[in-house]
């Protein structure tokens, strides 16, 4: 998590939860839990930002295998949701196997700040 710039403890990740909840409240739209056989594995899901929806996933690296299927349900999701014209995805420069990004159809954008750390943008149109 490259925002996260101090350690975790109980106030930090209720503050966390708190900001990803709001999302739902303020856009309608926000961040799921993942199980899989009724295990969680991770989270993730939509963030309105500006005027674009970005979708992030972080899962638990005992289930990166699953990262495919549910990032198809996610983009499945946002291609069946009249809100949701493109999705865009922020991933650190220092990431650098993108072939999921491109098997799902998404190009690079760009770079972009955020919170004052970089990301290289993608973008992947949904209608």
């Amino acid at each position: 998590m490259p925002l996260l710039t101090s350690g975790w403890n109980e106030e930090t990740a209720a503050n966390f939860i708190a900001m990803k909840e709001a999302c739902w409240t303020r856009d309608g739209l926000g961040h799921w839990a993942f199980l899989a056989d009724g295990r969680y594995v991770g989270w993730g899901g939509f963030q309105k930002e500006g005027d674009e929806w970005d979708f992030g996933l972080v899962l638990r690296p005992d289930a990166f295998g699953l990262g495919r299927r549910i990032a198809k349900e996610a983009i499945d999701f946002a291609i069946a949701d009249e809100r949701i014209p493109f999705v865009t995805f922020l991933l650190p420069p220092s990431r650098r196997h993108l072939g999921a990004l491109a098997r799902l159809g998404a190009r690079q954008v760009g770079q972009v700040l955020y919170d004052g750390a970089a990301f290289t943008k993608f973008r992947l149109d949904t209608h």
